[in-house]
């Protein structure tokens, strides 16, 4: 953004604001999201956990009612969400910004802002360096680095794997899976004993799991986006003998949501992955979440998408409570820092220092229960940060 559209933007707000941000009997919440584009399916789960959350919260908090306001980014833009969050701030008048499922969604926005000093909540983009882009700026979601290095770390420390190939995506989630879990590993005394990435666009996994096989490693790390994907690599896989248990196959939990599941079919028994929120857990208010979002979206159960959607609503009313209704970002972040609760994905806490998400990381296996193939837990590491925040992983 040019000094002169922050100049502009900053004139639009005037000082009337944040002066008068307490006293408005609304909230507005404007939350941007790709409801549009390849990853409108994303923003959907994302919205509908938004939904949810209200449905069940009412929509008056400190006294006030909320009200979401929308905007479309098409995908992942930058320079578009950059526009439809000046345009809510600005046009719309909102006193929180939200949403972002993409990583430059969050970043084009991010200067909006610090510079309008509202309090961005991230519910999905998952890349380490998002909450450092504005000091307003809270994740409710994921990390991909905090998954997939604690991940490493258990590969060889649990599970006694001394060896290991990667597999991943050849686009900057998958780099950063790579990275993380290798680091962990290698950190823990394993071997990585070769790395390959994979066309994001309908590859064909053949020649790449070959290189696998060669390899004969005693487990191999794979990242995919969803889709057609995973049952894609599952049948490539098992149609060269590299599959559980002769071969360990550790993934992010993508790689087994309940539809690649549904598609992969047994080939994905013995698949271990690592994710945030399994859908499976056995908790009294995840179940209670599951019942009612599988009931608010005819038949759909809720995903990684839609658990940031309604944890980053609860944010939003539970530093509202606190504020008394202050809607000025000083006032929010402030509120936002340190804050915890029990999740329907388990314990999380807002870490105070660098506003992300401190959450449980669960290390699931694909089993077969009552007929039906799901993602059992296998092992939890409480308390994890992202290790490229300064945790102490």
């Amino acid at each position: 953004m040019s000094g002169k559209t922050a100049l502009a933007l900053a004139l639009g707000l005037g000082l009337a604001w944040s002066a008068g941000a307490s006293a408005q009997e609304t909230v507005k919440v404007g939350v941007v999201l790709p409801y549009s584009g390849p990853f409108a399916d994303a923003a959907n789960q994302l919205d509908a956990g938004i939904k949810l959350y209200m449905q069940q919260h009412g929509d008056e908090v400190a006294g006030k009612k909320i009200e979401i306001v929308r905007k479309d980014t098409g995908g992942p833009n930058a320079d578009q969400a950059r526009r439809m969050a000046q345009e809510l701030v600005v046009r719309d008048q909102v006193d929180i910004l939200a949403g972002f499922a993409l990583t430059p969604e969050a970043l084009g926005a991010a200067q909006v802002a610090t510079e309008a000093q509202k309090l961005m909540v991230v519910m999905n983009a998952a890349t380490s360096s998002v909450t450092e882009q504005s000091d307003y700026i809270v994740r409710t979601s994921v990390t991909i680095p905090q998954l997939n290095y604690a991940f490493g770390q258990w590969a060889f420390q649990e599970a006694g794997i001394k060896q290991a190939y990667t597999l991943v995506s050849d686009y900057g989630p998958g780099h950063d899976a790579e990275a993380s879990f290798s680091k962990g590993f290698t950190e823990a005394g394993g071997e990585i004993l070769g790395s390959d990435r994979t066309p994001v666009a309908n590859p064909d996994f053949s020649a790449y799991v070959q290189r696998v096989k060669d390899a004969d490693p005693e487990a191999v790390y794979i990242f995919v986006p969803g889709g057609a994907q995973p049952a894609a690599i599952g049948k490539a896989l098992v149609d060269r003998g590299l599959a559980p248990p002769e071969t360990k196959i550790f993934a992010q939990g993508e790689l087994t949501h309940p539809e690649a599941l549904e598609s992969m079919g047994e080939t994905a028994l013995g698949i271990i992955t690592t994710f945030h929120y399994t859908l499976e857990r056995d908790d009294p208010l995840n179940k209670e979440y599951v019942e009612g979002y599988t009931a608010a979206n005819n038949g759909r159960e809720p995903d990684l998408f839609s658990i940031g959607g309604y944890d980053g609503m609860h944010l939003i009313y539970e530093a509202l409570k606190k504020t008394d209704g202050d809607t000025s970002g000083d006032a929010l972040i402030e509120a936002a820092k340190g804050m915890s609760w029990e999740s329907p994905r388990g314990p999380m806490s807002i870490d105070p220092e660098t506003r992300d998400v401190v959450q449980t990381v669960y290390i699931r296996e694909v089993q077969e229960v009552d007929g039906k193939l799901q993602n059992v837990i296998i092992h939890e590491i409480p308390d994890v940060k992202d290790p490229l925040h300064g945790a102490s992983n």
